[in-house]
């Protein structure tokens, strides 16, 4: 979804640390009736953020996105499950290490993390370390709803992997509040290709260039693309690590830009103009990063 001068990267750890003993990918138990087919292996299908302000972060979403946000008690870690007009979107979840310690913020900033459906779990973790990846911990079971882990790619990157059972994740509607493109920003381009096309079997598409100056590939090839890979080597502080990172609609970027600067979070790039529709950079006070779009203001080539 980058342009060839793509937005600010965030600032987060390698692998953002979800070892925790919380579970990354649970929403409430409703979803366990959840009807809907599990999503193609390989695609974007859960996003949640790890935040060291919950309720800072519950209010500054929830303001910004219009997202209902929902406490799935105390079975589940108290993680917060976030809907906008009824559809599942994504999840928060307090920073917390395995002994109930609140980790360094230095070493376990706020970040998002994108997870990827797979059709099994406990094959994909088997195949990671193969690939060049790490597996952070093994999958675990979201009682009635899933298996979920954690692993970090040869480029540093950190990304999820979830398999439904029977939760398929979030709705991608397109519409205001709903998550609509996730990308990879990688610095190291030739290590992540390979290990994305063997473990989630991703197609990597690549996007015409006119050299190598700028690399972007696709899972998938036209219509069926639902994330990118993007060559971020060129524009990544050697500081800030590979990261994933979501984009979320909004009905009018310049004004959500606004409003995230009111709700005392930071528009770190834009809003600018692409291909895709107009977007920005945001990040939330406690320095969560991700994209905004507004797809209806797309530019015609």
């Amino acid at each position: 979804m980058s342009e060839q001068s793509p937005t600010s990267p965030q600032d987060t750890t390698t692998a953002q640390d979800l070892t925790t003993a919380q579970d990354p990918a649970t929403p409430q138990n409703p979803a366990a009736t959840d009807s809907r087919p599990a999503p193609r292996a390989g695609t974007p299908c859960w996003i949640d953020l790890f935040t060291h302000d919950i309720e800072g972060a519950k209010s500054f979403y929830g303001e910004l996105f219009g997202w209902d946000l929902t406490d799935t008690g105390e079975e589940f870690g108290h993680y917060t499950m976030a809907t906008r007009d009824g559809h599942p979107v994504g999840g928060l979840m307090a920073a917390m290490n395995p002994d109930g310690s609140v980790p360094d913020p230095a070493e376990q900033p706020t970040a998002w993390t994108v997870y990827l459906a797979t059709d099994d779990a406990a094959a994909t973790a088997e195949a990671i370390p193969a690939a060049g990846g790490t597996v952070l911990f093994p999958p675990m079971e979201v009682p009635g709803l899933g298996h979920m882990s954690v692993a970090q790619d040869p480029s540093g990157a950190a990304v999820g992997f979830w398999q439904a059972a029977p939760f398929a994740g979030f709705d991608t509607p397109g519409t205001p509040g709903t998550p609509t493109w996730f990308e990879l920003m990688t610095k190291d381009f030739d290590a992540a290709e390979p290990f994305y096309r063997s473990v989630f079997g991703w197609d990597a598409v690549r996007m015409p260039s006119d050299d190598d100056s700028f690399r972007y590939a696709t899972d998938q090839g036209g219509e069926g693309a639902t994330a990118g890979l993007c060559d971020a080597s060129p524009w990544l502080p050697e500081q800030v690590p590979s990261y994933w990172r979501p984009y979320i609609a909004v009905e009018d970027c310049d004004r959500a830009a606004e409003q995230v600067a009111a709700l005392g979070g930071s528009v770190l790039d834009g809003p600018m103009d692409s291909p895709f529709g107009r977007l920005a950079t945001i990040a939330d006070p406690q320095g969560g990063s991700l994209q905004i779009i507004d797809s209806s203001r797309a530019q015609q080539g």
